[in-house]
C-alpha cells in the first residue's frame, strides 16, 4: 500500500510528538528546583543570606531564609529538622553546642568573620575606662570567653594558661583595674551600653545598633584566628547534592563584592 501526503504527515507528526515525549522527562528534571530552609541571626548574617538568594536561584535553589534574634535557636532549628542550614556561627561555638546539647551538626563551608569589639556610650577611649567599671560581655561560653580573650590580648587582663577558648571569669587570675563582669545575653550587649561603662559586642548585633566596628570600636579583635563564621547542617545532609552549590552560591565573587561594598571592612570574606 503507497503512503499518501497525508499519511506522510501523520507518521512524521507521531514522531515528533514521541521525541517530544522521550525529551519531556528530561525538561522536567532541568526546571525541577530545590528549596532548603537556611536561618540566620537578624543583621549582616541574614542581609547577606538576601545577597546569596539569587545566585543560588542560579544554581537551582531556592532560599527560604529565616531570621532569628539568639544564638541558640538556629541550632536547634536545625537539629530538629526545621532547617536544612544554619549560617550564624563560628567553629568553636558550633562544636560547644554540639557537646552540650548531643547535637550532630557539621561545616560544610567557611563565611565571614565578624571582629568583636568593645564599645562603649560613656568613654571615647579605652584609656578613659575607670578603674572598677563595670563591663557587659556575652554569657555563652564561646562568646564570653572571646570577649575576655580579647582583653587579655588587649593586655587589660590576664587568665589562666591553658584554657582554651572558652575561658570564664574564675579564670581570670589578673585584673589591675578591678573590672567587674557583667555576663548577660549576646543580643543584649548593645542595650547594656546604657547601664555600662562598656560591652563586648558581637558585629551582627553591633552593626543593627547603630555601632560601626571600624570607627566606635574602643578595642577590637584581630580578624585572624578561629572565629570565622559557617554554614552548618545536619551531618546525615553532608553530602546531599544541594550542599555544594548552596556553599558555591555565598562563597561567590557576587557576595563577596556586596560584603566588601556593604559593610566596609566591619564583615570580611573569609573563604
Amino acid at each position: 500500500m503507497s503512503i499518501t501526503k497525508l499519511d506522510r504527515r501523520i507518521v512524521l507528526g507521531a514522531g515528533v510528538l514521541a521525541t517530544a515525549s522521550l525529551a519531556a522527562p528530561g525538561l522536567v528534571r532541568a526546571q525541577q528546583r530545590t528549596t532548603i530552609r537556611i536561618g540566620g541571626t537578624g543583621g549582616p548574617h541574614s542581609q547577606i543570606l538576601e545577597a546569596v538568594k539569587p545566585v543560588a536561584a542560579t544554581r537551582g535553589i531556592d532560599l527560604k531564609i529565616t531570621e532569628f534574634s539568639d544564638y541558640i535557636i538556629p541550632n536547634a532549628a536545625l537539629a530538629a529538622g526545621e532547617l536544612d542550614a544554619n549560617s550564624y556561627q563560628h567553629k568553636p561555638f558550633l562544636d560547644q553546642q554540639n557537646a552540650d546539647r548531643k547535637y550532630n551538626l557539621v561545616s560544610v563551608g567557611l563565611t565571614v568573620n565578624f571582629p568583636l569589639g568593645v564599645y562603649s556610650k560613656r568613654h571615647k577611649t579605652w584609656d578613659e575606662v575607670p578603674a572598677g567599671s563595670q563591663i557587659a560581655i556575652p554569657n555563652d561560653p564561646t562568646n564570653g570567653g572571646r570577649s575576655l580573650l580579647l582583653l587579655q590580648d588587649k593586655g587589660v587582663i590576664k587568665l589562666k594558661d591553658g584554657v582554651g577558648y572558652s575561658p570564664t571569669v574564675i579564670d581570670i587570675v589578673d585584673n589591675p583595674r578591678r573590672l567587674r563582669f557583667l555576663e548577660i545575653e549576646a543580643a543584649q550587649t548593645p542595650r547594656s551600653l546604657d547601664d555600662v561603662a562598656a560591652a563586648a559586642v558581637n558585629t551582627n548585633f553591633a552593626i543593627p545598633a547603630g555601632l560601626n566596628p571600624t570607627r566606635d570600636a574602643l578595642l577590637r579583635e584581630d580578624p585572624k584566628g578561629p572565629y570565622v563564621n559557617l554554614i552548618a547542617v545536619r551531618a546525615v545532609d553532608k553530602d546531599k547534592p544541594w550542599v555544594r552549590p548552596l556553599v558555591e552560591s555565598y562563597q561567590s565573587a557576587e557576595v563577596k563584592a556586596f560584603i566588601e561594598k556593604t559593610f566596609q571592612g566591619s564583615v570580611i570574606a573569609s573563604w
